[in-house]
């Protein structure tokens, strides 16, 4: 649970007391018992000072404000109990552990310690009362409670329960539950004596409905024994709700501050060519439809002004994203300036690169193609025609923004799917185009759709755009899902498409990251089925393969030369063969609802009746089950967005959790999605009015993770 937030103390702020500082700014060190070495152990919990002393919330609550009878106990369950220790014994089994019997008037429970010590096995003697806390667990002599917490009871005055739900806090080595309740009971005092800073003004408060921060706090490190520990439990408590909304609306105005930022630098305007825009249209054997018409003058307008276009272009697979950038990208280029495209993987990059080259040329646009893996001599000819200015367009991976590559002039940045690129290199390509007191525009396009929830905050920084109608003559895709027991009725399937003249794409999955393992398996998978399939002319695509192999494998798919392709998950995007109508993922439970989707939009992309079969290997867990029901069930890729981020979240969603982005301590960007709207009325209005507010309510949530948004 270890997180960025604030820095050690830093200088004084706002409305404190006169000669009495801000409890931002008095050090952990301050609290009793705390020494450089617990010091330490804290700031792995991001702990520094008292204000995050206070802002560290429990993850759940135990009821310590009333004991349980022995005899009434029952397993899987936190208790208190008190009695008397009738018996002691060290047993030794498979390990040694301390056992106390603890007797009251209605039953016995064993006491289980395989941690002791001497003077704790002295100290439990028989004869001594105690009351004890733990859980429940059925073990070899009945109901135990395995290393409860426990106080020695005076019979003459025992001490007085809890008043309060007891917080459970998350922890790291060297510090224990009991010592974070304690500095969480003194901080909370020292509350009397130093401020917390209301970073929300009252009258946005009361506007908004929320209570003030310091009495929430209160609350929620001591809930009264009537709390409602369900409301608690779920971070859907007023007080609980309170601290959300400030901590989303600390990321609204992170994001909007970076939008700021990046604007005020200025973007070279790039006045709109409808003659090119047209020379490239005539050569398409299709007509744009009116949601990529809508969204191409979204962007014309955009980069037609002198500050940086900010504009995500969303769009479900096949619907015809790419042309759109083209047209950005041939107004760059007719404005005199360079275009990058880069996309997360070869595969990818080298269908854009197809796409762009067939489009462009005709057009006298020269391109440049560049990726990690191209050889020394090709890869500084490429660099030596991007710093020339030769090469207009340039095309390819995350090779684009290494530091040799120096572009003459880069106007425009379109990033494809770019959740699959870490913050420091999306970030990386945007400095290439900076100089000057200007930034590029920016084109980001994804074909994973955003539920509405994310796109409001992970990307509040950003315009929003929706290709939401695919191309005329596209077929809905038919999913089924059959056991891996079927598998031979399957292979039989693919011979009676084949056999129609059509084509079919066979995918293979594994748990494991390794390349190399997938591509065996590929490799495995192609030879059984050419075994079984004699008629039919087999290919394997893989990311071990060198790149031109892939690049011939693909060309010869599509030009109809190949009837079925064996391929790992590198042919999720940017593969287009319309003639191809049938696709069977093999153990579809390994992969994700988005990539299966994804999987799946390579099929449908021509006017035959396709399909999509699921061969999954039994027995299913109950987020595979869910996952197979909602391919069968739709098409509709934002609705099965929403029920990706209700089964995995939204970190795994996004791929912040492998990018270290947007990290939500305490608010849940599904749970909370009700709080969105007030929230961006109440940023703007801070924004408009305190902009110091602002950046003290940035400081206190994010801290040092404040560089995740300026991407």
């Amino acid at each position: 649970m270890a997180n960025n937030r604030s820095t050690p103390p830093g200088p004084a702020q706002g409305n404190a007391a006169a000669n009495s500082p801000t409890v931002d700014q008095v050090a952990v060190t301050a609290l009793k018992g705390v020494g450089k070495q617990l010091a330490e152990k804290l700031a792995r919990l991001g702990v520094f000072t008292l204000q995050d002393i206070l802002f560290h919330l429990p993850l759940r609550y135990l009821d310590r404000t009333r004991v349980t009878p022995i005899g009434a106990l029952q397993a899987n369950v936190s208790v208190v109990i008190e009695g008397e220790i009738k018996a002691v014994d060290v047993v030794y089994g498979r390990r040694r552990s301390l056992m106390c019997r603890l007797q009251d008037h209605t039953g016995t429970v064993t006491l289980r310690f395989y941690h002791f010590s001497g003077a704790q096995q002295q100290r439990l003697s028989q004869g001594t009362r105690l009351r004890c806390y733990g859980e429940t667990r059925r073990g070899a002599s009945g109901l135990e409670l395995y290393h409860p917490e426990y106080d020695f009871l005076d019979q003459a005055q025992p001490p007085p329960l809890s008043a309060h739900l007891t917080p459970i806090y998350p922890v790291t080595e060297g510090v224990t539950q009991q010592r974070l309740r304690g500095l969480a009971q003194q901080a909370l005092a020292l509350l009397d004596s130093h401020s917390l800073r209301e970073l929300i003004p009252a009258t946005l408060r009361r506007l908004h409905n929320q209570v003030a921060l310091a009495e929430a706090l209160r609350y929620l490190h001591q809930p009264p024994r009537d709390a409602p520990v369900t409301e608690l439990l779920e971070g859907r408590h007023p007080y609980q709700q309170r601290l959300a909304f400030e901590e989303l609306l600390a990321h609204q105005l992170s994001l909007w501050r970076v939008r700021q930022q990046i604007q005020a630098e200025g973007a070279p305007p790039l006045a709109t060519r409808d003659d090119m825009a047209a020379r490239l249209l005539a050569q398409l054997d299709f007509e744009l439809t009116p949601a990529q018409q809508r969204v191409a003058g979204e962007i014309y307008a955009d980069i037609g002004r002198p500050v940086p276009m900010l504009r995500l272009v969303q769009g479900d697979v096949g619907s015809g994203k790419t042309v759109v950038a083209a047209l950005a990208a041939v107004q760059a280029v007719a404005n005199g300036y360079q275009v990058a495209v880069m996309a997360p993987t070869e595969i990818l990059a080298e269908q854009h690169r197809r796409s762009f080259e067939q489009w462009l040329q005709p057009l006298g646009i020269d391109t440049a193609w560049l990726t990690g893996r191209q050889k020394v001599a090709q890869r500084r000819e490429q660099a030596e025609q991007i710093a020339s200015g030769r090469a207009q367009v340039i095309i390819g991976t995350h090779a684009l923004f290494q530091n040799d590559v120096v572009f003459a002039d880069l106007g425009l940045i379109v990033i494809d799917e770019q959740h699959r690129f870490g913050v420091h290199q999306r970030l990386s390509l945007r400095e290439k185009g900076a100089g000057r007191g200007r930034r590029p525009h920016q084109l980001i396009m994804t074909a994973t759709p955003i539920p509405r929830t994310l796109a409001m905050s992970a990307y509040a920084d950003l315009d929003c755009s929706v290709i939401d109608e695919l191309p005329p003559g596209r077929t809905p895709v038919t999913t089924v899902a059959l056991a891996a027991t079927r598998r031979d009725q399957v292979i039989e399937r693919v011979r009676h498409a084949c056999g129609e003249g059509r084509q079919a794409y066979w995918v293979c999955t594994l748990i494991e990251e390794s390349e190399v393992l997938q591509a065996q398996a590929a490799e495995a998978t192609a030879q059984e089925l050419q075994s079984g399939l004699a008629e039919l002319r087999v290919g394997l695509l893989h990311g071990r393969l060198k790149p031109a192999e892939k690049e011939a494998t693909m060309a010869a798919f599509k030009e109809g030369q190949l009837d079925l392709l064996v391929a790992t998950t590198v042919i999720e995007v940017g593969v287009d063969v319309p003639n191809a109508s049938l696709m069977i993922i093999e153990n579809p439970e390994r992969l994700g609802l988005a990539q299966l989707h994804q999987l799946r939009g390579r099929v449908g992309r021509g006017a035959a009746a396709s399909h999509c079969v699921l061969l999954y290997g039994a027995p299913l867990s109950q987020h595979s089950r869910e996952r197979i029901r909602a391919m069968r069930e739709t098409n509709d890729g934002f609705a099965i967005a929403e029920i990706d981020l209700r089964l995995r979240g939204p970190g795994e969603v996004l791929g912040t959790r492998q990018t270290g982005d947007m990290q939500l301590r305490i608010a849940d960007l599904q749970r909370d999605a009700g709080l969105l709207a007030d929230v961006k009325r109440c940023a703007r209005a801070l924004i408009e009015t305190e902009p110091d507010l602002s950046t003290a309510l940035i400081q206190r949530w994010l801290g040092r993770n404040q560089d995740y948004a300026k991407v």
